[in-house]
């Protein structure tokens, strides 16, 4: 019975066995050791399907920048973890298949082998299968394209308020285009940085493509540049209209904002495929040029465009010291006040500050900053590291971009002024005209005009910078520029204006020497004479001059263009100035010259002759004025010599077209106007001054004066008024081309109605008239029909400026629009307590109010809406 029991129990496990292998699971132990091997394998060749496809993602990512595919990342991603899976199942089968009995057909864990031969199947059904899944004929192709791509960029000084302005006009809906316009180097790239990485940083629904301009075929590079950017291919384009086309379709289905830097001429949005703005599609196109010009011609209302201005004192010591680093200015006690000198040099521009900043970061002695400062004021900047090299030539691409050669010679004459001069464009015109700079023209007016048709060129390419209506300046680092230009371009020019010499200045080669200026210096006297057989310009202007050796002009045949004005000390001119037989132009203003010498008769080229506020000039001889036959301009406006005396002799000269003239009286002035000569010729100023001979006017005998700009009306204590004349009223353009009236120290008059005969006037000044009590009286206006009820007085005043006048009470009685009013300045005027504005005046306008701000507390207004809309022009003066 034992043994039988014993029998029975050692068969159950084989039975057991059997009965699995019976059941139909047989095959996953059986075939276990086979699948094994086939796993191996097959994930053995997944692997290297998997690193061949890893390296034509790779070559495609990195070389042809594009992004793989998402069905090659999901294969990718799913061989790894069957990758995973396999190994481990792999590593596990040892013991699995020692466990196999009776030649594999059977195991000693039927269960447990069952279930890992089920696994090892699976697996390798699922390794076989993605190695059918993973023949990609491509595995990436182009990524999508972001909003904004976000562009290098360095911490910014003085830029916000410039970035604020342009980021509130760009939310404007009416405003799809918007320009940045200022001097090289001001920093209008780094604005248009700040406004590309804004779109980056914030959610937006824009396109955002930049994209920099070129002088050499512009729409060609800005269209290789959008494709680019909004994903299109060359290949296959042609030509500038098939690339256009090309770009339309994609940019129309977008909104985008385009950036546009540098450009320097109008550019063509749709020749280059740039769908319009507009308020309907929402997109934007905002560029960089620096050229007010092509500010204008892309986007005409200059709200929209925002100029760029330099830094204040504060922020460019910011932005100097971050370049030069605070260690450095720290380095010794002196520096940081020299540093000052420096940064103020550099007037505000940053690209001269972070240059110079750069080239002085290495400089750790005072004795080396003052060196700098020393070259920074003599414009010889060039010797500092990076300024001839980098700075300098940046600038000098707006010069380059003028229209032509004679563009650049008038430009670069702007740098015989002193830095920070205020010059005045008409006498710029002047000596341009008197170098010859200009075309030949046949009138002075047309040659005028094309030379303030050159400054407004100049203005708008921000080389020069407008400062009122009849001003120019040149920024202080664009005339260092230019007198590098003429340096390295060998134009020969000697400048020492403004540099504080007290002596007559030496140099190495003055037979080179084209154009010389010393103004605006110390100078007492000219004791040696200068060899300059080519000098052609010669400025003396605002020194201590007293003498002038008699040989000191003998070598300066070929001058055309001598500048005297302002040596007060200038008694006497030297009898050798007639050596100058091929001067044109003469300024002797605002000299002490007591006469003229009679040997300026040798001066037969000469045609501009400027006497202007010569006080003490007594004598000009007899037959001097009219021996200079081809004079075009004589300029005499507060000469002491009496304009009268020569009026005659005025009638000899063919050729003159422009006068200015003083009167001592009234009678003068009417016994002047029986001269043909005072009509045919332009007069555009006219002084009367220190008149007692009459209490009222008769300024009929100005009516006819066609070209009178200005009308001055100067110390004529006894004067109680200008009549307004109906002959006047009806004269067909009579005053029309007056502009300026001046009047100083008349204290008897009681208002200056008169004034609005001119219809275009646009800077009225009155100073000093003690018994002024109204500006216009509308009793006087009642008394001529014509002017009555008239709506369009002052139309075309942009200047008012009232001072010192105790008992003025009224401008006008009634509010005016001034539609072109740009400042009003009024100074102790206690009496004047209501202005003539309302809201809707000076509309458009920035109007500027100043004054004291005692009397502006206590200024009524017309209602609320005026104090609302006026209280912020006032800008209290400053004494």
């Amino acid at each position: 019975m034992g043994n039988i029991f014993s029998i029975s129990l050692s068969l159950d496990p084989i039975i057991t066995r059997c009965w699995d292998c019976a059941t139909g699971q047989a095959s996953y132990i059986c075939n276990l050791e086979d699948n094994l091997h086939a796993l191996q394998a097959e994930v053995a060749g997944l692997k290297e399907l998997r690193s061949d496809l890893m390296s034509r993602v790779r070559i495609a990512e990195d070389e042809q920048q594009l992004k793989r595919l998402n069905q090659v990342e999901g294969w990718l991603s799913r061989a790894e973890t069957l990758i995973n899976d396999a190994d481990q199942l792999i590593v596990q089968s040892p013991q699995h298949v020692e466990n196999l009995c009776m030649g594999g057909c059977c195991s000693t864990h039927p269960r447990s082998s069952i279930k890992f031969g089920k696994q090892i199947a699976k697996k390798l059904q699922e390794v076989k299968d993605q190695k059918k899944n993973g023949d990609f004929s491509d595995v990436a192709g182009k990524p999508p394209l972001p909003s904004a791509t976000e562009r290098p960029s360095e911490p910014t000084v003085g830029l916000e308020s410039n970035f604020n302005k342009v980021w509130s006009c760009l939310q404007k809906e009416q405003v799809g285009i918007s320009g940045i316009y200022g001097l090289g180097g001001v920093g209008k790239t780094t604005l248009l940085n700040q406004i590309n990485n804004k779109f980056h940083d914030m959610s937006h629904d824009y396109h955002v493509i930049w994209a920099v301009a070129s002088q050499d075929r512009p729409i060609e590079r800005v269209q290789d540049q959008i494709a680019k950017r909004i994903g299109l291919s060359n290949e296959g384009w042609k030509s500038i209209e098939e690339k256009a086309e090309d770009i339309f379709k994609v940019l129309c289905k977008k909104k985008f904002a385009l950036l546009l830097d540098d450009i320097w001429e109008w550019f063509d949005l749709k020749r280059a495929g740039v769908p319009i703005p507009t308020q309907q599609n929402g997109s934007k196109v905002i560029f960089t040029t620096r050229r007010l010009d092509v500010c204008c011609q892309m986007q005409p209302n200059m709200d929209n465009n925002i100029r760029v201005e330099c830094l204040p004192q504060g922020e460019a010591f910011k932005l100097f010291e971050e370049k030069v680093g605070s260690e450095t200015l720290r380095i010794h006690p002196d520096i940081c006040k020299l540093a000052e000198a420096v940064v103020e040099e550099c007037a505000g521009l940053p690209l001269a500050l972070i240059t110079i900043g750069r080239a002085m970061a290495s400089k750790k002695t005072p004795r080396e900053w003052e060196y700098a400062i020393e070259v920074l004021r003599k414009s010889a900047a060039s010797v500092l590291p990076g300024v001839g090299k980098e700075m300098y030539p940046k600038l000098k691409f707006s010069y380059d971009c003028l229209p032509d050669e004679r563009f650049r010679s008038c430009f670069l004459y702007c740098s015989l002024y002193p830095e920070d001069c205020q010059i005045p464009k008409d006498e710029l015109v002047d000596c341009w005209i008197g170098e010859g700079l200009l075309d030949e023209h046949t009138n002075l007016s047309s040659a005028k005009n094309q030379g303030h048709f050159i400054i407004g060129s100049l203005i708008d390419a921000c080389l020069l910078e407008k400062e009122g209506n009849r001003i120019v300046k040149m920024h202080d680092v664009i005339r260092d520029m230019t007198l590098w230009i003429a340096g390295e371009s060998e134009k020969k020019f000697f400048v020492r204006s403004g540099v504080q010499l007290k002596e007559q200045p030496r140099a190495k080669k003055w037979e080179e020497i084209t154009r010389m200026s010393l103004m605006d210096n110390q100078i007492e006297n000219l004791t040696e004479r200068l060899e300059c057989p080519n000098l052609q310009t010669l400025f003396l202007g605002s020194n201590d001059l007293k003498v002038i050796m008699d040989a000191f002009f003998n070598s300066m045949l070929t001058l055309r263009v001598l500048d005297l004005s302002d040596n007060t000390n200038l008694e006497e001119l030297p009898v050798g100035i007639a050596k100058l037989v091929s001067l044109e132009h003469l300024n002797l203003s605002e000299t002490g010259i007591k006469k003229l010498p009679v040997e300026l008769k040798t001066l037969a080229k000469l045609k501009y002759l400027n006497l202007e506020w010569t006080r003490y000039l007594e004598m000009i001889p007899q037959q001097l004025i009219s021996s200079f036959s081809k004079l075009q301009v004589l300029k005499m406006e507060g000469c002491g010599y009496g304009c009268s005396l020569v009026l005659e002799e005025m009638e000899h000269l063919k050729y003159l077209s422009v006068l200015t003239l003083t009167f001592k009286s009234a009678s003068e002035l009417e016994k002047a106007s029986r001269f043909n000569k005072f009509f045919s010729c332009a007069i555009e100023r006219v002084c009367l001054e220190y008149s007692r001979d009459s209490r009222s006017l008769n300024i009929m005998a100005l009516a006819k004066l066609q070209h009178l700009c200005t009308l001055r009306l100067s110390r004529c204590w006894d004067l109680e008024e200008v009549k307004i004349e109906r002959n006047i009223i009806e004269g067909a353009g009579c005053f029309h081309s007056l502009r300026t009236v001046i009047l100083d120290e008349c204290h008897h008059l009681r208002d200056v109605s008169w004034v609005t005969i001119a219809p275009h006037l646009e800077e009225l000044y009155i100073l000093l008239c003690e018994g002024l009590e109204e500006i216009i009286s509308e009793e006087k206006l009642g008394e001529v029909a014509e002017l009555k009820g008239n709506s369009n007085l002052f139309s075309k005043l942009e200047i008012l400026h009232l001072s010192d006048s105790p008992k003025l009470k009224t401008i006008y009685q009634h509010a005016l629009p001034f539609p072109q009013l740009k400042e009003i300045y009024i100074i102790r005027c206690p009496m004047l307590k209501k202005l003539p504005l309302n809201s809707n005046s000076a509309k458009g306008q920035r109007l500027v109010i100043k004054g004291e701000e005692g009397w502006w507390k206590d200024v009524e207004w017309e209602d609320e809406s005026t104090k609302i809309a006026v209280l912020p022009t006032f800008k209290p003066h400053i004494f």
